[in-house]
Order: structure tokens, then sequence, then C-alpha cells
């Protein structure tokens, strides 16, 4: 038996393992979780240290003699001190600093990718340059009706959440027709969802029956 035969087995017993759950939580499954958890993690910290330490810290600071990074590592170090009981405040530090400058570069990002590509995605374009250089209104078609459901929807939705207004009458009905966007948006990403899942689960079967069973059938033979 080749060591590729011994990894197909023993990936299909893992994967097993994992899906043995499905029936009730046992002790295969919890095996296999925390035997999951433990190669991830090993994992994590030799990625960390050959790909951040060694070439981000160690070598410039002994080849270009870059002594700022200093500070960041005892930055770092000071995260740490949080499995410590009678040092756990130092790490109040560290955080202070990773959430004020992970605050200032996430807030322009966010703006940029949520507010300003919704404000992008709600401008209607109406107007359109043909050909020979003249500015003509664009025909109705399902681009121009898309833009339209796309505006309508986002107002419908703000004006759900508008509570400086009672909702009743006719902002109450717009606000009704605000929560068929948001389960119609809602139901999408969780069909999303489940297509993500069951396409992993169709490739472990994939594997377990043409990969698997088929190295079970050449050692039977």
């Amino acid at each position: 038996m080749s060591m590729e035969t011994i990894g197909i087995w023993i990936a299909a017993f893992l994967t097993l393992m994992m899906y043995s759950f499905l029936y009730q939580d046992n002790p295969f499954y919890k095996f296999g979780e925390h035997l999951y958890l433990g190669v991830s993690v090993g994992y994590f910290i030799c990625v960390t240290w050959f790909e951040v330490f060694i070439p981000q810290l160690f070598v410039p600071l002994r080849e270009d003699q870059k002594y700022i990074l200093i500070i960041p590592t005892v930055l770092g170090i000071f995260m740490l001190m949080r499995f410590i009981r009678q040092a756990a405040w130092i790490s109040r530090w560290s955080m202070a600093y990773y959430m004020g400058f992970g605050s200032g570069v996430a807030i322009p990002s966010v703006l940029l990718a949520s507010i300003m590509a919704q404000l992008e995605q709600t401008m209607i374009t109406i107007f359109q340059k043909n050909p020979e250089g003249r500015v003509d209104i664009i025909a109705w078609g399902p681009s121009l009706t898309g833009q339209l459901i796309t505006v309508i929807g986002l107002l419908c939705v703000l004006t759900y959440f508008y509570f400086s207004v009672e909702h009743k009458g006719f902002i109450g009905r717009v606000g009704r027709v605000g929560i068929y966007f948001l389960m119609i948006s809602f139901g999408a990403s969780f069909g999303y969802t489940v297509m993500a899942r069951v396409s992993l689960l169709i490739g472990r079967v994939q594997f377990l029956i043409n990969v698997w069973l088929d190295s079970i059938f050449h050692f039977a033979k």
C-alpha cells in the first residue's frame, strides 16, 4: 500500500468522522474535531513563523537594522500577557492600539466598498452618447428596469428603518414593501450559503465514491 493510498484512507475516515455528527454527538466526531483544530493551529503557527516572523522581523532587524520593528514586536508580546492573570492589564495597551489603527484602516474601506458602492448602484443612467457623439435617452429595457427596482427597493428599506415618523398610511405601506425586499435579500443570502455547504458535501461525497472506493477496489484486486 503506497503512501498516497494511506492518505486517501485517512482522509476518508476523517470525513466520515466529521459527518457522523449528523447522527448524534459521538467520540469519533470529537476526535476528528479536535484533530482538525490541532492541525489548523499547528499549521497557522508554522506559517506565521516562516512567512511573518523570519522574513518581516528577524531578517530586517539583522540585515537592514530596522529597529523600528521592535515596537510592534513588543506590542505583540503584550497581547500574550492576556494569558497571565497578574499581567493581563498590559494587553489592553496593545488592544487599544490595534482597535484604533484597525478602525482607521477599516472606516475608509467600508465607506468605499459599501456606502459609495451602494450610491453608485442607485444612480440611474438615463442618458448615453450615440456613435455620432449626440446625447440620447436610453430606451426602456432590462438595464433601466433593474436600476429602477434597485432604487425603489433601497428607498423602501430605508423607509422601514426610519423611526422618526409613525409607520401609518403611506409610510407604513412603503415600509411593508421594504420588508419584502429585505426578505428577498435574506433569502438569497441564505440560499447562497446553503448552496456553498451543499457544494462542499458534494465534493466530499465524490471523493468517497470516486477516490476512496476506487482505491478499495484496486486494493482488493
